[in-house]
């Protein structure tokens, strides 16, 4: 029996978090915009914008949990400023946009005209929906081992000047300004065991491709983005 575009959607993404939904139905909700659901008045089951209010929530539980662990010394004033600073809409929906996200949301045709697979309000709101899904199929521990090993939010930049994902959007904006599609990151090699693992990671870009390699994806990410710009640019 062939699968549906709402399965094949569902089943990249679960390939993207590495997490297998035993109840399908709670990804699918959480993947549908409610300008689908507007304009599909027979559609069953709702919008993710509940999924959206409860993944907020947990994406901000497991953060502080990560955050006090990680600096015990931290005064809450400095937790509270340093969760907000990684629990953001730009850098959610730069998460979305790795996790290739964007294709999977079913919005209603305005809004897919418009751009609103790519718009950071409705990558950041989905992604969110997404971590709720996550945490109703499989509890705490399901939801918290995909944002540590999928989501990688950059807890080791706490407390330096290091800017988020700066390439990445250097890169990004590059490639928009030339009306060029957006640059794609793909693993290519994982090695070292699991505690202390290389990742090698291939960025292409309308013709050209630049490896980077790094303790984790995001940096290699990173310095795949930071090889692209130096040789479109000649700077970094």
């Amino acid at each position: 029996m062939p699968t549906t575009s709402t399965e094949n959607r569902c089943l990249a993404l679960e390939k993207s978090l590495a997490y297998r939904f035993k109840n399908p139905h709670l990804l699918e909700e959480a993947l549908r915009h409610r300008s689908f659901v507007n304009e599909h008045p027979q559609t069953k089951g709702r919008d993710n914008e509940r999924f959206e209010f409860l993944g907020d929530a947990v994406l901000n539980l497991v953060v502080s949990h990560v955050l006090m662990q990680t600096f015990p010394d931290m005064t809450e004033g400095d937790l509270s400023r340093t969760r907000a600073h990684l629990v953001n809409e730009t850098y959610l929906a730069q998460v979305a946009r790795a996790l290739r996200l964007g294709p999977c949301i079913q919005l209603g045709r305005g809004e897919a005209l418009t751009g609103g697979h790519d718009k950071p309000s409705i990558l950041s709101d989905a992604l969110e929906a997404v971590v709720a899904a996550i945490y109703l199929d499989g509890g705490f521990q399901a939801v918290f081992d995909v944002i540590g090993n999928r989501l990688d939010f950059p807890f080791e930049t706490v407390g330096t000047t290091v800017e988020i994902a700066d390439y990445k959007s250097r890169l990004q904006e590059h490639a928009q300004n030339r009306g060029e599609s957006v640059p794609l990151y793909r693993v290519v090699n994982e090695s070292g065991p699991d505690h202390d693992k290389t990742f090698t990671v291939e960025m292409t870009l309308t013709g050209l491709k630049t490896i980077g390699t790094g303790r984790n994806k995001r940096k290699a990410e990173q310095r795949a983005a930071r090889a692209a710009l130096k040789r479109l640019t000649g700077n970094e």
